[in-house]
């Protein structure tokens, strides 16, 4: 009787999920080291808004001239402060990066992700070495799912943070388009579904420079749409009045109505208060994350296609 001896499977032979992490954050290790710098630089950034944030309030504060009427400081005084320049450009700037992640984050998922794997071999090559299709692309997906999650909460918790009152004189309207992305879990939720729309492209098209342009384009797509909708997500509040109607501070006005009969002005709005942004938040965020599945449904679908 003939026994046969077989050598233990190793990890480059065949890798497990920890060795396919490893994988990942390897071969796109230049993504890695921006998505950590632009983390920090964020972090840092909103760490100094919170600490200036007293004095930037400051500037936006009533005054008098002269000084001491009502017990009001000076206006020369006020306008002397500047902090409060620094706080709104700063924290405009880290919104606006925020709102717009999922450009980058389809573009790079159709092109470097997925398209430039498939198309240099190095895809088939992982799947030679007992790594079957379906390991590779949850690996693929799931370790950027993970990073963006993790970097892109922390940015939005330390962005409530330091935003203080949310004064919106100083800080924005809560349906400015870029403040909205950027202060609730849409901010997590438009990423994560332009990582998965993208690498539904890169599967589809299979090259890099195609992949990384139709990821831009569908999320430039989903995008606009959802901005266009964002005020039908939730119903409207409505109020009706004669003569002038007076709406709550930072309402979303989705329409504005006035008539005249008999010489009397009837005045008639409906419009999102500002309780509505956490509904309209959790409303957005659940149809990203439901497209997001079904695009990640979708790959995997294609994937199992094209693969033996």
């Amino acid at each position: 009787m003939t026994a046969t001896l077989t050598a233990p499977r190793t990890a480059a032979t065949a890798p497990g999920t920890h060795g396919l992490t490893w994988t990942v954050l390897r071969v796109h290790r230049t993504a890695l080291i921006f998505w950590g710098l632009a983390v920090t630089a964020a972090t840092v950034a909103l760490i100094w808004m919170y600490v200036i944030g007293d004095e930037a309030r400051s500037g936006m504060s009533p005054c008098a001239e002269p000084a001491a009427v009502d017990g009001l400081p000076s206006c020369a005084s006020v306008q002397a402060i500047t902090a409060d320049d620094t706080y709104r450009t700063v924290l405009q700037l880290v919104a606006a990066s925020l709102s717009y992640a999922i450009f980058p984050v389809a573009a790079w998922a159709g092109g470097a992700l997925i398209g430039r794997e498939l198309e240099s071999g190095t895809a088939r090559l992982a799947w030679t070495q007992s790594v079957s299709p379906a390991r590779w692309l949850a690996a693929q997906l799931a370790v950027p799912a993970v990073l963006i999650t993790a970097g892109c909460g922390t940015v939005v918790l330390l962005s409530l943070w330091a935003r203080g009152d949310d004064d919106p004189n100083l800080v924005g309207d809560w349906y400015y388009p870029d403040v909205f992305l950027s202060t609730g879990p849409t901010a997590v939720a438009h990423p994560l579904a332009g990582l998965a729309l993208g690498a539904l492209t890169g599967l589809l098209l299979r090259r890099t420079l195609p992949a990384a342009g139709a990821g831009l384009a569908v999320a430039l797509v989903l995008y606009n749409v959802l901005e266009r909708l964002r005020e039908d997500l939730w119903p409207k509040a409505t109020r009706t009045a004669t003569g002038e109607l007076e709406l709550p501070r930072s309402a979303f006005v989705a329409d504005w109505d006035a008539s005249i009969t008999d010489g009397v002005r009837h005045v008639r709005a409906t419009y999102h208060p500002p309780s509505h942004f956490w509904p309209l938040q959790y409303v957005e965020t659940g149809l990203l994350l439901a497209l997001a599945a079904a695009a990640t449904l979708a790959a995997f679908a294609v994937l199992r296609r094209r693969t033996p």
